[in-house]
């Protein structure tokens, strides 16, 4: 093992020792000092856990996350520098974290949460422009046929939690009300579009996720809306545009 892997395991292992060879530039303990370097590190990447992962926080006491977080920064420590895409991999850890058992709504709020964070970084993309949408749409008998570009920063979340109103409850100036009013037996999807800066998260109807994850994955319009359980296609689409969420429409075996 290389010094510096060895090093960066000793950062995360609590009761491992310090790394053999550090010197203290005054020459005090470097142990103490170690140490000290050990836990900031755990607490920075327990701070971007929790700036990424606040509804999560919220929903089981800072204690408990900060805890939680430590535990999965030791297992999972950053792949990259950007701190701020620490975390893909938190939602699994949180669905098999045995002492979150009893919330199982928990690992999708922190899947929806992660779903925010991507749709905040990914690219940009202009909408398709209204000129050019009304002429498409007018076009009745090749509507079926026109495969849908759907920006890059949407993101589609089908849970069996009422994991939008967990969120949005979390938005509202009283939690415990709105916390009160979920039954927490719904199913809820979540359709998450950015507009300018800002990512929103919507309640959508099973049928509707349904109908955009099949548009995603390539689907022709009149191909993803038979697929689609019943659902309202005309708001759905009215809902994509208005968001900016539609970048292309192309007829079927054209490339967009």
């Amino acid at each position: 093992m290389s010094a510096e892997l060895s090093f960066a395991n000793a950062l995360l292992s609590p009761d491992a020792p310090c790394p053999p060879g550090l010197r203290a530039w005054n020459g005090s303990d470097p142990a103490k000092r170690f140490a000290i370097y050990r836990n900031n590190v755990v607490v920075s990447l327990v701070d971007a856990l929790a700036d990424s992962f606040p509804v999560v926080q919220a929903l089981v006491g800072e204690a408990f996350f900060r805890a939680m977080a430590a535990e999965f920064a030791r297992r999972s420590p950053p792949r990259s520098p950007v701190l701020a895409w620490y975390g893909a991999g938190f939602a699994d850890f949180v669905a098999e974290f045995p002492p979150t058992a009893g919330l199982p709504y928990l690992a999708d709020v922190a899947r929806l949460e992660w779903l925010r964070v991507e749709a905040w970084h990914a690219a940009d993309a202009d909408p398709l422009p209204l000129a050019e949408m009304a002429a498409q749409l007018a076009d009745e008998a090749a509507l079926p046929t026109q495969r849908l570009t759907l920006h890059p920063a949407l993101r589609l979340l089908r849970s069996a939690h009422p994991v939008v109103s967990l969120w949005a409850a979390h938005q509202s100036e009283n939690v415990a009300a709105a916390l009160g009013a979920i039954d927490f037996a719904d199913a809820e999807a979540a359709l998450l579009v950015r507009e300018g800066l800002e990512v929103a998260i919507l309640r959508i109807a099973p049928g509707a996720a349904e109908f955009i994850d099949r548009l995603l994955r390539g689907a022709a319009l009149g191909e993803a809306a038979q697929a689609a359980a019943p659902f309202d296609l005309p708001a759905t689409l009215g809902l994509l545009l208005r968001s900016g969420a539609v970048v292309a429409m192309t007829p079927s075996g054209r490339a967009a």
